[in-house]
């Protein structure tokens, strides 16, 4: 009995770690993404415009970005301000846009 009690305490600890880490996983920002996305403005001659006044929609389009499928972005401005363009790159999954250099 005491060896099932045991067995069943350490299968319980496991699931829970288990649990936390792949919580742990999800919510942690995409920097990968971040980074690529930096290094395609820089790339284009763009971040430090991109800086001062923001990322125009025409322009994210023009390097192949795409609205996420059940996005809405009618609240978003145009030009789009660089921090919430950083925001959204580390978003992961749960992104806007679809960065073609992100996948």
């Amino acid at each position: 009995m005491k060896r099932t009690l045991t067995l069943a305490l350490a299968a319980a600890a496991l699931a829970t770690s288990m649990l936390a880490g792949s919580v742990a996983a999800k919510s942690s920002p995409d920097t990968d993404c971040l980074r690529a996305g930096i290094k395609t403005l820089q790339g284009a001659g763009l971040l430090d415009d991109a800086a001062r006044g923001g990322v125009p929609i025409s322009l994210a389009l023009l390097l192949s970005v795409t609205v996420r499928p059940g996005a809405d972005i009618s609240g978003i401005s145009d030009p789009i301000p660089l921090q919430v363009v950083f925001a959204d790159h580390r978003a992961g999954d749960d992104s806007l846009f679809i960065y073609p250099w992100c996948n």
